[in-house]
């Protein structure tokens, strides 16, 4: 392909911080953007943040933190991804595998073995793509109220070369992200 910079597709950034306005420049003001409110969660916010600016309008994100978790009874910590938003408007235009791949490969120079997400079933194959495995088990997760099983499928990819997928049973001891 000949390289035209006025046609080049704009870069990953990273955000020092991602505010709900941000959020809903991307995904709009809808009552539901990711579609898992009927799961009932609480989350924690992302500490790091990489998104894509086109035209002057934020248009993806992925965001990262390391969260502790008990994977077969050993105590540990992820890199856990979450909040990945697509413009609707712009989806199936390779936005995510970029927000995505960049947050990947930070994920990879902050210690943890492998990261992990949640997502509803439609969004597995895409994941999939992108280099992510499915866990079969069951996950649980802290809520306010005490630990609950994670009702969204739960993806898990390795940071280093040669790891092996977490051992079950597989616990957060924390909110999920």
């Amino acid at each position: 392909m000949t390289g035209n910079t006025s046609s080049a597709a704009p870069p990953v950034i990273r955000l020092s911080r991602y505010t709900p306005a941000d959020q809903s420049e991307i995904l709009g003001d809808g009552a539901d953007p990711f579609g898992v409110a009927e799961a009932g969660l609480t989350w924690l916010p992302k500490e790091e943040h990489f998104a894509i600016r086109q035209d002057g309008r934020l248009v993806a994100h992925a965001g990262l933190l390391t969260i502790p978790v008990s994977a077969g009874g050993q105590e540990t910590q992820v890199v856990g991804l979450g909040g990945v938003a697509v413009a609707s408007d712009l989806r199936g235009q390779g936005l995510a595998r970029r927000v995505v791949t960049a947050a990947v490969e930070h994920a990879r120079t902050r210690g943890p073995r492998y990261a992990l997400l949640f997502c509803r079933p439609p969004l597995v194959a895409l994941y999939q793509r992108l280099g992510w495995h499915t866990l079969q088990g069951d996950v649980q997760v802290e809520q306010p109220d005490g630990p609950v099983v994670m009702p969204l499928r739960t993806m898990w990819t390795p940071l280093r070369e040669g790891v092996a997928p977490p051992a079950e049973p597989l616990r957060l001891l924390s909110l999920p992200m």
